[in-house]
């Protein structure tokens, strides 16, 4: 059998603008979102790892899907992420989803309590069985301490709302497997991995990078369609040095939003504590990799203003947040 695609193939994770004070900049936020779509995006991945899920409050999570959902207008899927660790929470939310708007959900594996593949399995269902949503699961055990192993996807594959998979494994044979055996669809959720998972049979992606231009990864994915690896190489290795800029020397909203800024597409580069802004040698590692940006469409760094002390710290919102 094979499933229809209700994500899309280019997702961006969207960042979540921030005032200077650390509160959630919503006209920032509808401006970003027109910008990533006009770009080519055609999925949005709300309150996810790169929109600071761990701060965010369940109201602000719920008020950025009904945002993008506006701001979208039938032009780009609305994915809810975040999810918990607490499978009660998570069922709440993504029922609270749905009322406002999602057209998809992505599930995280829960992280820090790290249970058995029986327990990642049940807070699976359970959620997916809250609700009508089509279902992303989310594979990431360098932050959530362990993997959805290949049985348990495979398991978790006859659920008939769990529908995808995000890798950022990066277990490219575990892919293959997967693919081979189930009609699971699987976006890639490692940037620099972006063109290999596709060249073995991903759907899409799921990326950060794509905050900063969307428009290459929609040049691959268009390439892979048509059967044209060379001009998806082509693009692959041009987006190389904005990828390394992004994903490798501070966390990937770190260094999304201290770029953002400095084109000026958002009005403060504020992330929330624990984050904080680059420090001087971060920030000069991060300017030396986007020197060598050349010719990628969608962004130009002619009139990059990196300002390294509107990103200098992090901030504590007036209200904690309420993830696990």
């Amino acid at each position: 059998m094979t499933i229809d695609n209700p994500f899309g193939q280019v997702l961006v994770a969207l960042i979540t603008p921030f005032t200077a004070d650390g509160e959630v900049d919503w006209p920032g936020v509808e401006k970003h979102i027109e910008n990533v779509i006009t770009a080519g995006s055609d999925g949005i991945v709300i309150s996810g790892t790169t929109g600071e899920t761990s701060t965010l409050t369940d109201p602000e999570k719920l008020r950025l899907v009904e945002v993008a959902k506006k701001v979208a207008n039938g032009r780009a899927k609305i994915i809810m992420a975040g999810g918990s660790n607490e499978t009660a929470h998570a069922i709440e939310l993504h029922k609270a989803a749905v009322k406002a708007g999602a057209d998809a959900a992505m599930i995280v594996t829960p992280y820090y309590n790290k249970p058995t593949q029986a327990g990642v399995l049940t807070h699976f269902r359970l959620i997916a069985d809250a609700t009508e949503l089509p279902v992303i699961l989310y594979d990431i055990p360098g932050r959530t301490g362990i993997p959805i192993k290949y049985e348990t996807l495979l398991r978790a594959s006859k659920h008939p709302n769990i529908l995808a998979v995000k890798d950022a494994k990066g277990d490219f044979s575990e892919v293959s497997r997967v693919l081979n055996n189930t009609d699971l669809l699987y976006f890639s959720g490692d940037d620099a991995n972006v063109l290999p998972h596709l060249a073995i049979g991903a759907t899409g992606l799921i990326g950060v990078t794509a905050n900063i231009t969307a428009a290459p990864y929609r040049q691959i994915v268009d390439a892979v369609n048509a059967g044209d690896l060379a001009t998806a190489t082509a693009a692959h290795k041009a987006l190389e040095p904005l990828v390394r800029a992004v994903m490798t020397h501070v966390p990937g909203t770190v260094a999304a939003k201290y770029i953002l800024h400095g084109l000026g597409r958002i009005d403060s580069p504020r992330v929330r504590l624990p984050l904080v802004g680059p420090e001087e040698n971060e920030a000069a590692i991060i300017e030396d990799d986007l020197a060598l940006v050349k010719d990628i469409p969608g962004v130009s760094f002619d009139n990059f203003r990196p300002d390294r002390n509107a990103a200098a710290g992090g901030a504590l919102p007036k209200v904690a947040g309420t993830t696990r």
